[in-house]
């Protein structure tokens, strides 16, 4: 039986990193994640979102805007066998800016990861050996480790320009890299059975593009509705392989090192309701057509991903000098799986926000506290629930402003 006992690597922790490109980020920022990650549809001149390049030309004409966000989770596995542990780990989760080009142009840049991979796990068990049927039953015991670490990071800039006064769209470059390494090691107690150790990397350096459009419009002063939509298309990766295994007796074996790895298309549909600047309800559907995408030359490894949210914000008098009635609440649900066959448990999560605005300034610091489940794992007979915490610092300041001399 293969015991729980995992280390964390890098940023992230979870056995379930072991397969794919690992555990994919988010870039919703932390404002939408406490809305339960809704974003497509969402713009506003007090955030940066830069998973709908179509919502930069949202920003004022006279501000620039930097947002960093700091996350620290606390991630417990659970097997079915009883054993339980937990594990802690903290990270950076983005850094961005936007500033405008124009009176109805946006730009914006920053940094974030697309996947993190770290985990150690393993245990003993023992195989029955072949024997004549009239002697007794013999077993080998044998000792199986897993160890991953890395992930693939990306920084991007995008364009923004509005249409009309209710159409926006917008567009994003990203440039890729990273490493990811996988090690397996199988090793039996008596050298008389032959044990074997496998490692695989992945090396990613390339470019990938994205594509958004926002519409918008305000009813009777009071109600304002926007629909946004996302597309990526599919990206076969630019990336080098190398996969080795090798035995007890010194041999090595190399695999095919031309494996093809994809990117899949991404589709995202969102609409949102703002009442007086007050209270906001978004909605989000996207799927991720993984199922059409090669991993290691293989398409069966992977499933279509979706993901569907729904969140809610209020804030009780934006335009009030009382600091609580400028205080903005965030809560939040979704619904998603996972893109790997093997976890294809569909799970949730819930979440909790609030932001802080700075005093004289229009400037806010944002707290999120988010819970995801899930499931049973197949193979493993896994369950994770992962506590997150994400704090980030939305900066904005009228930079662009002229000074008057009197």
């Amino acid at each position: 039986m293969i015991t729980l006992a995992a280390v964390a690597q890098n940023n992230t922790n979870s056995p379930y990193t072991r397969f794919g490109y690992g555990q994919l980020g988010m870039d919703a920022p932390g404002q939408l994640r406490a809305m339960g990650g809704v974003s497509t549809s969402m713009r506003d001149s007090r955030y940066i979102n830069p998973s709908n390049p179509a919502s930069y030309s949202a920003v004022d004409s006279m501000t620039f805007m930097f947002d960093i966000g700091l996350a620290g989770q606390y991630s417990r596995f659970r097997a079915d066998g009883g054993a339980e542990m937990g594990r802690w780990n903290a990270n950076l989760e983005y850094v961005t800016m936007q500033f405008p080009l124009g009176r109805y142009l946006g730009f914006s840049a920053g940094f974030m990861p697309y996947s993190s991979v770290g985990y150690e796990f393993g245990g003993r068990d023992s195989v029955q050996i072949p024997v004549e049927a009239h002697q007794q039953p013999r077993y080998a015991g044998y000792t199986l480790d897993f160890m991953g670490r890395g992930g693939i990071s990306q920084v991007y800039a995008g364009l923004s320009a509005e249409l009309f006064r209710h159409v926006s769209i917008g567009a994003n470059a990203y440039y890729m890299w990273g490493d990811v390494d996988h090690y397996r090691t199988l090793q039996f107690d008596a050298s008389t059975y032959e044990s074997e150790e496998i490692f695989s990397s992945l090396k990613v350096s390339d470019f990938r593009f994205r594509f958004g459009i926002q519409a918008y419009h305000t009813f009777s002063k009071r109600h304002n509705v926007s629909l946004g939509v996302v597309y990526e298309p599919k990206k076969k990766l630019g990336s080098r392989y190398v996969k080795l295994e090798a035995n007890s007796n010194d041999t090595i074996v190399p695999f095919n090192s031309d494996s093809r790895f994809d990117l899949p298309t991404y589709i995202a549909i969102g609409l949102s309701y703002t009442l007086d600047d007050r209270l906001t309800v978004a909605f989000d559907y996207s799927q991720q057509q993984w199922s059409k995408a090669y991993y290691e030359n293989r398409k069966d490894s992977l499933q279509d991903a979706y993901r569907i949210g729904l969140g809610i914000s209020y804030q009780h008098n934006p335009y009030s000098r009382r600091y609580a009635d400028r205080v903005m609440w965030r809560v939040g649900t979704s619904l998603y799986n996972s893109y790997l066959k093997d976890a294809s448990s569909s799970n949730f999560g819930i979440s909790f926000g609030v932001g802080l605005p700075l005093r004289n300034s229009n400037s806010m610091i944002n707290a999120t506290l988010e819970y995801n489940h899930h499931a049973a794992e197949p193979q493993m007979n896994l369950r994770e629930d992962l506590f997150k915490l994400t704090v980030n610092a939305a900066f904005s300041e009228a930079w662009f402003h002229k000074r008057k001399i009197r």
